[in-house]
């Protein structure tokens, strides 16, 4: 029988000391209540992903003093294994190294009273979606078997329990029960899948397998915790909760999990909460007071807000409405509204004199020309600058309201709706804007209210109100169609010509499609935001700006 323990933590890229002192308490409290070996996530010590950090010698160097404080701390527990995700310095990672070779291994050490038993170098370094690791680890290449209280324990890291060499080389050095250390980006679906795959992996092994799994939000990746235990058929017997910290202690008894089991969640929560976790830990950790956004009184802003009040508290978010001469009195009354049902601040900056002022000024070089979208960025960049104004005085993040339809299609003005430090919905489409504003009103989470957004918002069709009469389908397809064009090129790499032979119309996709390509400059300006698709724009999606190249139908 072994009591197992795993640190399901949110931990803070480059914290390293404080990080320490995270494992080193959740150790102690797991060791008072019994555990005989003890789990963090990978490169717990760090954070995921420390990037170019590990290229830094100084770094890997605080690295080895950190580690040592934890090994110390296990002097006091007698009988309990430690594992910990660090990275692990190699042989002549100082300045003189090859900059081309990696500094470091992505490695896990085994502690045990006041000394490292073994260490692990995780074998498969993904590089795809947002993985970089080839640019920072070397690859090892021995399996790692150890024993706690009479059980051999194998050891992996993420990547190997996705691919097959390195659990089977783990199963044949004697491993009876497989431990994965993880950090694993959240997107919708993926905790099924990667249940999914660990089954598998199981299965073909034989051997059960506990996944110890991060949880938080850092930069544009979310991790949603969840951490499990399978059996040696493949089935999941034990589960922590997903998107909080826990400390869950499982039995393996004759091959069987014991322990508390959550449940999977539905799509819709699991999306809810990663946009609310991604906001609240950047803006968290990197130490603003609070955030400021325009409410618009249309359903972009409207959901916005009701994730930042969930994720922050209503008293860290202020409201700005910003009308201009196009603004529909409806807009005013459903902003102010839904501004009062959440009880957050609200003001109000009329932006027509400065409107007026811009034109003045232009009016000499603007002279026989027409009105057009010149005009209507004008509008959006006033807004952006009161609301950067407000932001260097208070010292509030500036969220922006952007979605990923308006995102790959450039129906956004830069340094305008895009000014700001954090895009909290910039991987969300806009059906699925619509689906979650409905989810929320319905659903609290957070015991913030129910029905939030004015229903007006979300059924009144949507409009930038840049001009007279606009809504956004006088630019852009049916959003059904629009969404749907982006998910099968953007996100699946489907050709024009398919998504044509799926049914959608040539004029449609060669549209959607130009203007995905010729907005690219755009989005490389645009903040960052929280990834919840497979593929996002961000790390995911590295095309050039400058590019002749063009897809045909």
């Amino acid at each position: 029988m072994l009591k197992v323990a795993v640190i399901q933590t949110n931990f803070v890229v480059g914290d390293l000391m404080g990080n320490a002192q995270k494992i080193v308490h959740a150790a102690r409290q797991a060791h008072q209540e019994g555990a005989q070996m003890v789990v963090t996530p990978e490169l717990a010590l760090t954070g995921y992903a420390a990037e170019d950090l590990y290229h830094r010698p100084g770094f890997l160097r605080d690295c080895q003093a950190a580690m040592a404080v934890i090994t110390q701390a296990t002097t006091e527990w007698k009988g309990m294994h430690l594992v910990v995700g660090f990275p692990k310095a190699l042989q002549g990672s100082g300045r003189s190294r090859n900059i081309l070779e990696p500094a470091a291994a992505n490695s896990a050490a085994v502690l045990s009273e006041g000394r490292v038993v073994t260490e692990y170098d995780k074998w498969s370094l993904p590089n795809y979606q947002v993985f970089d690791e080839r640019r920072y680890f070397k690859a090892g290449t021995h399996p790692c078997v150890f024993n706690v209280a009479g059980v051999a324990v194998g050891l992996l890291i993420c990547e190997d329990a996705w691919v097959n060499g390195p659990a089977e080389a783990a199963a044949a050095a004697g491993a009876e029960v497989m431990v994965v250390l993880n950090a694993s980006p959240f997107h919708s679906g993926k905790s099924a899948e990667r249940e999914e795959v660990m089954s598998q992996r199981v299965r073909r092994t034989g051997v059960p397998l506990l996944y110890a799994h991060l949880v938080g939000g850092q930069d544009e990746v979310v991790f949603e915790g969840r951490s499990f235990a399978m059996n040696g058929r493949g089935q999941t017997q034990v589960r922590a909760p997903a998107f909080q910290e826990a400390l869950p202690i499982w039995t393996l008894d004759a091959g069987e999990w014991h322990g508390e089991q959550a449940a999977l969640g539905d799509p819709m929560s699991d999306l809810w909460h990663a946009l609310v976790t991604g906001t609240r830990d950047y803006v968290v950790k990197n130490g603003f007071p609070g955030v400021v956004l325009g409410l618009s009184g249309g359903i972009d802003s409207a959901l916005v807000l009701a994730i930042a009040v969930d994720a922050l508290g209503a008293d860290k978010v202020r409201t700005v409405m910003m009308p201009s001469p196009y603004t529909a009195d409806i807009s005013w009354i459903d902003a102010r509204e839904m501004a009062s049902r959440l009880g957050v601040r609200y003001d109000e900056i009329d932006i027509r004199p400065h409107f007026e002022a811009f034109k003045s000024s232009l009016a000499r070089d603007f002279q026989g020309l027409a009105e057009d979208t010149t005009e209507e960025n004008l509008q959006a960049r006033i807004r952006g600058t009161l609301l950067m104004a407000i932001s260097n005085k208070h010292g509030s993040l500036v969220l922006t309201t952007g979605n990923k339809s308006e995102m790959a299609t450039g129906y956004c003005t830069l340094y305008g709706d895009m000014a700001g430090g954090f895009a909290v919905i910039k991987d969300v489409v806009k059906t699925k804007v619509f689906e979650l504003a409905r989810w929320r009103n319905q659903h609290d989470p957070f015991v913030m209210g129910l029905n939030p957004i004015p229903e007006r918002i979300i059924t009144r069709p949507p409009s930038a109100e840049l001009r007279a009469g606009q809504t956004d389908q006088d630019s852009l397809p049916e959003y059904a169609i629009l969404d749907a064009i982006i998910q099968q090129y953007m996100e699946e790499d489907s050709s024009p010509a398919e998504i044509v032979a799926a049914g959608y119309g040539v004029a449609d996709v060669d549209q959607v499609v130009r203007l995905i390509r010729i907005n690219e400059y755009k989005r490389r300006q645009a903040p960052i935001g929280v990834r919840v698709t497979h593929r996002s724009f961000g790390k995911d999606w590295r095309y050039p700006i400058t590019n002749r190249y063009r897809p045909v139908t």
